[in-house]
């Protein structure tokens, strides 16, 4: 069982001229493996993959394997529908993910007891590791504290990657977790407080932008250097701001075009920043200057 913890980053999908950008993606991921991250997460909702199709989502999870470094790789499956998770899943599973993340069932609105038989539906049909992602905000639905817990004490359930932005909640799960069960941040901005509370990590967007800081940021609470860890946190709060002035991850991709790593472009239904957010992360990435 790999025990998930430090930072990982959610991967953005570069595209050129309407096809993923394949060349760009693996400098990308080299990029972040040179950085020390300590775990891959392509396919995520940053990676706009409702948008992809099935043997880009393949190619894309081939490649951070690969390029991985032997660091763990966990591609996103989740669907709203159980049938189509399983689906995602049997399409990747020759691909060298070494976990699952799995959304919460989006727009269906499920309640609790609904989410818990989803998700063991899903652990129960993959002998990968499963890591939750609670993210009311995209999809309409907060998974609760108790339902956590019960998923928690399954046996392929690793972890859970926390976006609902309530702090006393996260920090019950992981107070009340089982021994080896991970709580990680899926909101930048709450890295240092959730982690200085005691949890686990963070799944970021914002390390696409600057990894070596992000880990920076992760190994000052990890050694209980709080005063560094706060000098970090104060120097990337405008960078987590800016990734969230748009969706994500429109200014993040925007981020990365300005710094020569890939295009802005998207996939309809998102587009390019608007003129604006690029010009705020063009400041913001001049004062930070990350390597």
């Amino acid at each position: 069982m790999i025990y998930f913890n430090g930072l990982g980053t959610a991967l953005v999908t570069p595209f050129k001229d309407g096809k993923v950008d394949y060349e760009a993606y693996r400098r990308l991921v080299r990029r972040q493996v040179a950085a020390g991250v300590d775990f891959l997460v392509p396919l995520g909702s940053t990676a706009e993959t409702p948008c992809l199709e099935d043997a880009e989502k393949q190619e894309l999870l081939r490649i951070a394997k690969e390029e991985s470094a032997g660091l763990p790789v966990v591609a996103g499956v989740g669907s709203n529908s159980l049938a189509a998770t399983i689906r995602n899943i049997r399409v990747l599973d020759d691909f060298g993910a070494d976990a699952y993340l799995v959304v919460v069932p989006f727009y269906n609105k499920p309640v609790q007891e609904g989410l818990y038989q989803y998700f063991k539906a899903v652990a129960e049909s993959t002998d990968r590791q499963v890591i939750l992602y609670n993210v009311p905000g995209r999809t309409g639905t907060n998974m609760k504290t108790d339902t956590v817990l019960r998923l928690a004490s399954l046996p392929n359930i690793a972890s859970v990657k926390e976006a609902s932005g309530n702090v006393s909640q996260i920090i019950d799960i992981k107070r009340l977790a089982p021994e080896g069960f991970s709580v990680l941040s899926g909101n930048d901005d709450q890295t240092l407080p959730l982690m200085a509370s005691g949890c686990d990590g963070v799944i970021s967007v914002a390390s696409n932008v600057a990894p070596k800081m992000m880990k920076a940021l992760t190994e000052a609470v990890r050694r209980s250097d709080l005063k560094e860890a706060v000098r970090l946190n104060n120097s990337l709060m405008p960078l987590y701001n800016a990734c969230f002035i748009e969706s994500n991850p429109i200014p993040v991709k925007a981020a990365l075009s300005y710094m020569g790593y890939c295009t802005a472009e998207m996939r309809l239904p998102l587009t390019e920043a608007v003129q604006p957010t690029k010009e705020l992360l063009a400041r913001v990435i001049t004062e930070l200057q990350p390597e």
